[in-house]
């Protein structure tokens, strides 16, 4: 008699090619409605599963891991990170924690040079008055943009995603500048003639336009607090196609009621979604988007492919890829 498929919990609705898979694998319960998960459901599936699958929604922390039955050996995060996991935490239990990083490198880059352009060039303002009817005709004073060509651009965090944004900047004309823990290799700095600032103050001080891509950690939540906030100029613009939870939003706010900080672009806010009273909404220096900057149907076949393969091998006691085996990849 055959060993019992060992029993898999997914969070969220996940592609059919990932779901029909994971049938043929194992004992899998998904999540057919896509409705959000419950602590109490997520503190259930971590006493029954074998493997869970959470989305980077799901917030699996010290204690639902504590709850944890002795069964529980992996969380496969549906993902690029892992800060919805306390990975120390699910280490100590002896468990391994996966995730599908670099996907979406070139795509997230993509689309952080979008929203600056987007901004610069008022895009979004000036395709809204046309429905509204709203629009008179071509003025010479009529809704005026921002030449980005030659602006100094800081990027937050020069990891894959940092540079290939810095690659589509140089293109477009704008000077790169960049903060990270230490400076990227030599060549890949002088082939995008960055220049490497190890304040992080004194480049925010200096730029007309920041860039957030470093990855949610300990370490960077709140990175962009008040206190650096008000070094940014008052007409720069910031950006975030990151984490939420790097820039204080409580000191954002107030940054923009004041006139301090030029305008703000979002994909991520701190808490998801954004909250209907939140003065984010309805401002002229800021643009929001639905947190799609990592959505793109074209790559999700490399995720499943990545994620897949990877269960399969865990299935088959075979050595795993993407696996955080130590507690300072948190901030790698």
């Amino acid at each position: 008699m055959g060993r019992k498929k060992p029993l898999v919990i997914v969070t969220r609705k996940l592609p059919d090619v990932v779901e029909t898979r994971m049938c043929e694998l194992f004992d899998a319960r998904l999540n057919i409605d896509d409705n959000t998960m419950s602590r109490s459901a997520l503190a259930e599936a971590m006493r029954a599963a074998e493997v869970i699958v959470p989305t980077v929604t799901d917030r699996i922390d010290a204690e639902l891991i504590g709850l944890a039955g002795p069964q529980m050996k992996l969380i496969a995060n549906f993902g690029n990170g892992v800060d919805n996991i306390d990975v120390t935490a699910a280490l100590g239990r002896g468990m391994t924690v996966t995730n599908t990083p670099g996907v979406l490198t070139e795509d997230t880059a993509d689309m952080t040079m979008a929203l600056i352009l987007a901004v610069a060039r008022r895009l979004v303002e000036g395709a809204s008055v046309i429905p509204a009817g709203e629009w008179t005709g071509w003025a010479p004073t009529w809704m005026l943009g921002r030449r980005i060509r030659g602006k100094r651009l800081g990027i937050v965090g020069m990891g894959r995603i940092g540079q290939a944004l810095a690659h589509r900047a140089k293109a477009f004309g704008l000077q790169i500048h960049y903060h990270n823990r230490r400076p990227v290799a030599a060549p890949i700095e002088e082939t995008l003639e960055a220049t490497y600032w190890e304040s992080l103050d004194q480049m925010l001080a200096r730029m007309d336009i920041v860039s957030v891509n470093c990855p949610h950690t300990p370490a960077t939540y709140h990175l962009l607090s008040a206190r650096r906030l008000k070094y940014l100029r008052s007409h720069a613009i910031l950006v975030n196609t990151a984490r939420g939870e790097i820039i204080d939003e409580t000191a954002l706010i107030a940054a923009l009621e004041s006139g301090h900080l030029g305008g703000a672009v979002l994909d991520v806010v701190e808490s998801e979604p954004l909250r209907e009273d939140s003065p984010l909404w309805d401002r002229d220096n800021v643009l929001i988007s639905p947190h799609s900057a990592s959505t793109l149907a074209d790559e999700n076949a490399r995720i499943v492919d990545i994620f897949v393969t990877n269960l399969t091998r865990w299935l088959r006691g075979e050595t795993l890829v993407n696996v955080f085996a130590r507690t300072d990849a948190l901030t790698s």
